[in-house]
């Protein structure tokens, strides 16, 4: 798939890295990538995505757009408050780069429905706000064999990190689930909600950032990505610290029954 003379020019930045190039770049446009959630990370993740030429992004969200969530959403306006999100991103997008496709999905990604949204992409990014829609994506991944990128938001702190557990590592072992990481999600009221906890606005414009560049990577293969790897950036003292994690012959992919509690306050 080449690159016509208005998308070289567009991509010219691109271009001229080696890590990407020409192929990378044919390969961000052949790509088709899964966005979960566009939200506070939904939306500069998919600004990035679509401005770095993915070919064709789904955007899966049930929700609508609300004054409050101007603060942080800003591929959003005044004029798109009350549309569904999907929809007003997908707006968005088209305005941003023509050469993109977009598909809306106007629904809440669940068990039910997840693997058959995730069959028809080659990368799926994570940015929902609840741990019920993380497992159904991760899960669902794991089962369909498709890279993962995850992140999540606190007040002032963000995590993320990259599963591809359909795959080995150099050693042999094999790559980490998110149930690896996380066995089961936290008690009911033990993680405040935005809308209660607060979020320093700028703070899921570094994340979902953070996110775009890990999805860009797993398309064109430069760097490091971060599997088995949690990422966590604290905004209010500015530091970046990175955990590994590793296969967990208990977890209940594997056929394993679910473990106790040990779960986060966040991801």
């Amino acid at each position: 798939m080449s690159l016509n003379d208005e998308e070289i020019e567009r991509y010219a930045r691109h271009l001229v890295l080696p890590e990407i190039g020409g192929p990378g770049q044919q390969r961000l446009k052949r790509s088709r990538v899964l966005v979960v959630g566009a939200g506070g990370l939904g939306a500069p993740l998919i600004q990035y995505l679509a401005a770095a030429g993915v070919g064709h992004i789904g955007i899966v969200d049930d929700d609508i757009v609300s004054l409050s969530n101007l603060q942080r959403q800003t591929i959003f306006g005044t004029a798109d408050i009350g549309a569904h999100k999907a929809v007003a991103a997908a707006a968005f997008v088209n305005r941003l780069n023509p050469h993109v496709v977009v598909e809306e999905h106007v629904t809440r990604l669940d068990p039910h429905n997840a693997r058959a949204l995730i069959a028809f992409y080659d990368v799926v990014a994570e940015g929902s706000d609840n741990f019920a829609t993380r497992y159904a994506v991760s899960d669902a991944c794991f089962h369909e064999k498709k890279p993962l990128v995850m992140g999540a938001l606190g007040r002032f702190d963000g995590s993320l990190t990259t599963i591809r557990a359909h795959e080995t590592a150099a050693d042999g072992r094999r790559n980490p689930t998110y149930r690896c990481l996380f066995p089961v999600a936290p008690p009911p009221g033990t993680v405040a909600p935005c809308a209660e906890a607060g979020v320093l606005g700028a703070m899921p414009g570094v994340m979902g950032s953070l996110m775009a560049l890990e999805v860009i990577r797993a398309i064109t293969g430069f760097g490091e990505p971060l599997v088995g790897k949690l990422l966590l950036v604290d905004g209010l003292t500015m530091r970046f610290e990175t955990l590994r994690y590793a296969w967990d012959e208990a977890n209940s992919l594997n056929g394993a029954p679910v473990k106790p509690d040990v779960s986060p306050s966040r991801l």
